[in-house]
């Protein structure tokens, strides 16, 4: 009751609903940010756990496939506009995508037939030593011999701006279409993995690679294909990323790549859906530390990380690890 002891105004009343509504639309504008956080990194976790789970290996020049993926859409944009200037924005997506899916899997397959299989009777050391070497020659070849590369670059806008407005809530009609390229994303590899004989050929590599060798799977060819899908993926989060912030950085792959790879261990390392649930429980964990948290929003990711140490302290083996059986 207000302090005179009478009974509230019916404009206090009025302006209390406006707040919990104000409230409510900005609560649920960061769970749509969050959700869309949390798809990009997913598709970044599940190419970290399909290495692990094909070969034990820990691939840390993954995060910069994820840059080099949106670097390369982005240099098919800039070669569209100057060869064909008045090309229709989705096609200029559907060029992009596909030379970004198309280049990181070939990338994938050289790294895989080049260096991880050859790495494979040394000791894990040079392996992580050799992937964190090429991840730095990635981001300096792309600061050095990209034009003007050392400086973020302006993504093309290739979907609608439309959007549909409620008070503080936006939700707009390109991060519904990102979203659901990345659902639909998870969903292809659930179905490849699981429904297909290459799917089987990967699960059984995964859960014994002599026996399925034996059994006359095809090593080399699941392992380049699992590298050609874990890079293609990359790409895929490269793109989204470059539209989602309208631009894109020499540097942005070290700390994704760091996010992908603490979502993939704190699901279960090895474990797909593992992967994409760590990948929305770090999203969450930056939107708390964005919104609900008495600090500013930059220390976000210092919050979520801080967090993650505690879940690995706590679940070693990763969430969903003692939940599956089966690798990948």
């Amino acid at each position: 009751m207000p302090a005179g002891g009478g009974f509230p105004l019916v404009g206090d009343n009025a302006q209390q609903g406006k707040d919990f509504r104000m409230d409510m639309s900005l609560f649920i504008q960061f769970v749509i940010n969050g959700l869309m956080l949390g798809m990009m990194y997913a598709l970044v976790a599940v190419g970290f756990t399909i290495f692990f789970g094909v070969l034990d290996v820990i691939v840390f020049s993954h995060g910069d496939t994820v840059m080099l993926g949106g670097f390369s859409g982005l240099a098919m944009y800039m070669y569209l506009q100057h060869v064909f200037p008045g090309l229709a924005p989705g096609w200029s997506l559907l060029w992009v995508v596909l030379t970004a899916l198309t280049t990181m899997a070939l990338l994938g397959m050289l790294l895989a037939s080049t260096m991880i299989m050859r790495l494979r009777s040394a000791p894990a050391l040079n392996t992580l030593l050799a992937t964190m070497m090429l991840g730095t020659v990635l981001r300096e070849s792309i600061r050095l011999f990209f034009p003007n590369g050392s400086n973020p670059q302006p993504f093309p806008h290739l979907l609608p701006d439309w959007s549909l407005n409620y008070g503080q809530l936006s939700l707009r009609f390109d991060n519904l279409v990102l979203f659901s390229a990345g659902a639909a994303a998870v969903v292809l590899i659930h179905l490849l993995i699981s429904r297909t004989r290459l799917g089987m050929a990967i699960r059984a590599v995964a859960q014994d690679s002599e026996a399925a060798q034996l059994m006359g799977v095809n090593f080399s060819l699941v392992v380049l294909t699992a590298f050609a899908l874990g890079c293609g993926v990359a790409a895929l989060a490269g793109i989204m990323n470059g539209i989602y912030y309208n631009e894109i950085n020499f540097s942005m792959g070290l700390l994704l790549g760091a996010i992908g790879f603490s979502a993939a261990v704190i699901g279960g390392l090895g474990n797909i859906y593992g992967a994409i649930l760590g990948g929305f429980i770090f999203a969450f964990l930056q939107t708390i530390g964005a919104v609900a948290l008495p600090f500013s929003s930059a220390y976000k990711d210092v919050f979520a990380f801080s967090v993650v140490i505690v879940l690995m302290a706590w679940k070693p083996t990763g969430l969903l690890a003692e939940k599956s059986s089966q690798r990948v």
